[in-house]
């Protein structure tokens, strides 16, 4: 935690600056005053431990490349593909990745202000707001470019600032106009590299006018067109110029070099000192390569093809291919833009969103999320992925969201990179029984996670049903795909079997009983899970019939059959502890450790919550029953369920339901956390994020997350349809409960959280509103995913995710 330590130094330092002026912060670990020569080493190896940014992210980008025969190729239509992606959060520039698309090469880039008796930092000291730089007449944004626009709580100066990738080369543009309002503001530009997806193992310098960084092969150079009147590199906490300019209001040490020693290095540029009414325009360049030669000429390109020309190419203007163009390919849009509350807003940034979850290398490789949860008290120390990953589950929602959207590209590709993840006795260190999916993978396949999940299993089989039946897939190519991917998985979801990898030595799966429910935690019967897999079961049946295998198809339903009979049997508990009124204690269970509901099972310990009794515990997951066709809205245990999952009186521990009220916007609107007894989210002792102790607190708590309104909006239009009460007055109210809901919950930048803060237990730490996203993951691919399919359902009156199959052999 030296790190943590360290900081809170620094940020109290700032804070009494700020109030007293800069002679109060005098830092005991400064060099003594005089200007070194910048010739000199920067001391201080390997500085500070290292970390992520925080999470909640109001901004992600990346440059729009078109598939060349399903791949990304520099020598197709786009050109060079650029493969850098970047978020932004608290009005700074956050994880840039370059490479493959978890490969984090900075922390953040921001700017500290000195003043007339106050030292600021950007991301704390000012007042942020977040635009698109192209949008359309309606205001709906046509490509991910941003701009920023940073105010001193004061009025002394304003920082606008707007970025984008360069889509020609592997660059990030920052271009930045800075105006004073008062005498003597001087902003200094602090770079913090975490290069090779690593905070420590860096080397930084300067040559030329340049400020470079490396970790091995990966190479990062900064350029810009401003007047750098002195910059300095350095280790973090130590030389990196920040004490200097607490103590000093200066670089009173600026260092060339940070030598032959590795470790967590950042930069710190000096700009010219502006008086009241001046203004500077400048042009930052972040560019990246794998050697320094690489890097440099990146930068070099973008900052010499200028700021206005990179933007139009990134948007997409006149001949180039870009964001627009995307946009342009989608014919539902329009229809689920008249369906949204906000005139389209929302949608179409999901769209955007959707597209950049995508790696470039692994073309189809779609990933949870640009960011890893509550970054900012997470160790960069060691590489990791955070949500920068591939789950089967999450891929499904996305790829189903972007077919709803009329991407008829996008999901087949994404549908043919499944193999990569599925596996068979090419997967390292995997022997046992063949097709299952793996838990959680790099976009190169690489695995990282390998319980079991039979959801994820499933959802590839339901989604390569999908893309047949919506003439994406012809006959032929469904055929293969039958034979060498979904008949291994769908057999393996019949017989089950035997496996080996990692922590699993020689575990045998029997279906529907899955190591892990899609929440990742528990192992039994899951409703969500079971939804599913039966699903699958049936989908698979049909290809089996479209390739003649009689055999398999009559396996595969009768398997569904079983576990369709089987669902109250070994989910429905009628001796549940929720048993108080408007409760009967008869519901669907959340998880079953076993084949006996009724028996008050003990949980296993997650997430620091101890000694659960499973009929304590609902979710939302049986609501999936409904929407995949396995069980009608009116299912008497369905209806039974509702009450339970919808009790605001219950103990905070147990209870799931919330409602949020917004300013300016009339009514409340309703939210489920994941399940009574989730502990993961911030603590309600202080409000931290998760795990930034370094252990699971029975004090965690999941906060309430979006994805569940969508969710219950899905079953609510199921029950509408199937009592014929899909009336324009019906509909109007359910669009302005669900849909709505949704659109705001997504911050200033449309960009929807995983988890949004519901108001209990301390919040002491980030000092959220309610209703606003948390530190946990924002933007959510997933949480998108559900509003795209939330609208293309009420513009159809239909459920999207319903399974055809599935509802004619169990619904009545």
């Amino acid at each position: 935690m030296k790190n943590g330590i360290h900081m809170k130094k620094r940020l109290s330092c700032l804070l009494i600056s700020s109030l007293i002026g800069l002679s109060a912060c005098k830092d005991t670990a400064s060099h003594s005053s005089g200007t070194a020569t910048a010739n000199d080493i920067a001391p201080g190896a390997p500085g500070a431990a290292s970390h992520w940014s925080y999470s909640g992210k109001n901004g992600i980008g990346t440059s729009y490349e078109q598939y060349t025969q399903g791949q990304y190729q520099d020598t197709g239509s786009s050109g060079k593909i650029s493969k850098v992606w970047f978020s932004l959060a608290q009005g700074v520039l956050t994880e840039t990745m370059f490479g493959l698309i978890h490969e984090a090469q900075i922390q953040e880039a921001q700017f500290y202000i000195k003043g007339n008796g106050f030292l600021h930092q950007e991301k704390t000291d000012t007042i942020s707001h977040i635009d698109y730089l192209d949008k359309d007449a309606s205001g709906r944004p046509l490509s991910l470019a941003y701009k920023i626009i940073n105010r001193d709580k004061e009025g002394r100066y304003e920082i606008e600032k707007h970025i984008f990738t360069d889509p020609d080369t592997n660059s990030l543009m920052m271009k930045v106009s800075f105006r004073a309002f008062a005498d003597n503001v001087t902003p200094f530009l602090y770079i913090n590299p975490n290069l090779a997806n690593t905070g420590p193992g860096d080397k930084a310098w300067s040559e030329n006018n340049s400020w470079l960084v490396a970790d091995g092969k990966t190479h990062l150079t900064v350029k810009t067109d401003a007047p750098v009147s002195a910059s300095t590199v350095g280790f973090e906490g130590v030389s990196d110029g920040i004490n200097d300019l607490i103590a000093e209001g200066k670089l009173s040490h600026t260092y060339a070099s940070t030598g032959d020693t590795t470790g967590n290095v950042a930069m710190t540029l000096q700009l010219p000192t502006l008086k009241k009414g001046e203004a500077g325009e400048w042009q930052f360049v972040l560019g990246f390569g794998n050697s320094k030669d690489e890097s440099l000429a990146a930068a070099n390109q973008t900052l010499t093809t200028g700021h206005e020309k990179v933007l139009a190419n990134f948007n997409g203007k006149g001949d180039t291919l870009g964001w627009e163009d995307y946009i342009a390919s989608l014919p539902e849009l329009e229809k689920l833009s008249a369906t949204a509350t906000d005139g389209g807003k929302l949608v179409y940034a999901s769209a955007l969103v959707l597209k950049a979850q995508e790696d470039k290398t692994y073309a189809g490789g779609v990933i949870a999320s640009l960011s890893n949860p509550w970054g900012d008290s997470a160790s960069a120390d060691k590489a990791q992925t955070g949500y920068k990953a591939v789950w089967p589950r999450d891929f499904y929602q996305v790829t189903m969201a972007m077919l709803a959207l009329g991407d008829k590209v996008t999901p087949k590709v994404a549908f043919e990179y499944l193999e990569h993840v599925q596996t068979s006795n090419k997967t390292p260190g995997y022997s046992g029984t063949p097709g299952w999916f793996l838990q959680k993978t790099h976009v190169d396949g690489e695995v990282e996670w390998v319980g079991v999940q039979l959801d994820q299993t499933a959802m590839p089989i339901m989604l390569g049903w999908r893309l047949w039946k919506e003439g994406v897939l012809s006959d032929a190519e469904m055929l293969s795909w039958y034979n060498k991917m979904l008949k291994p998985a769908a057999t393996f979801l019949a017989d089950g079997g035997t496996v080996s990898i990692d922590w699993l030595k020689n575990v045998v799966i029997t279906p529907p009983k899955s190591i892990q429910e899609r929440w990742e935690e528990q192992p039994g019967y899951s409703p969500s899970t079971t939804a599913a897999v039966i699903t699958g079961l049936v989908a698979a049946s049909d290809m089996a019939k479209l390739a003649k295998d009689d055999a398999s198809a009559k396996k595969y339903l009768a398997a569904a059959d079983k576990y369709s009979a089987n669902l109250e049997k070994n989910l429905y508990t009628t001796t549940g502890a929720l048993n108080k009124a408007p409760s009967d204690g008869n519901y669907y269970l959340r998880i079953s450790a076993n084949e006996n509901p009724n028996d008050h099972a003990l949980l296993e310990e997650r997430n620091g919550q101890s000694n659960v009794n499973e009929s304590e515990v609902v979710d939302g997951g049986f609501l999936e029953l409904v929407r995949y066709g396995v069980r009608s809205p009116l299912n008497k245990e369905i209806q039974n369920t509702l009450p339970e999952m919808d009790d605001t009186s219950l103990p905070d521990p147990v209870r799931v339901k919330y409602e949020f009220s917004f300013n300016g916007v009339e009514g409340k609107f309703p939210g489920w956390r994941r399940y009574g007894r989730d502990g993961y989210g911030e603590d309600t002792l202080a409000g931290r994020g998760y795990n930034a102790t370094g252990k699971n607190l029975p004090e965690g708590r999941g906060r309430v997350w979006p994805i569940f309104t969508g969710e219950r909006g899905h079953y609510e239009l199921a029950k509408a349809a199937t009592t014929g009460k899909l009336d324009g007055e019906n509909i109007t109210s359910l669009r302005n409960t669900y849909i709505k809901a949704m659109e705001l919950f997504a911050n200033e930048g449309y960009m929807i959280p995983e988890q949004v803060w519901d108001g209990v237990g301390s919040n002491d730490t980030y000092k959220f509103t309610n209703g606003q996203g948390t530190n946990s993951a924002t933007p959510l691919a997933w949480s998108h995913a559900e509003y795209v399919k939330l609208l293309r359902s009420y513009a159809d009156k239909k459920v999207w995710d319903n399974n055809a199959s599935t509802a004619t052999r169990y619904v009545k």
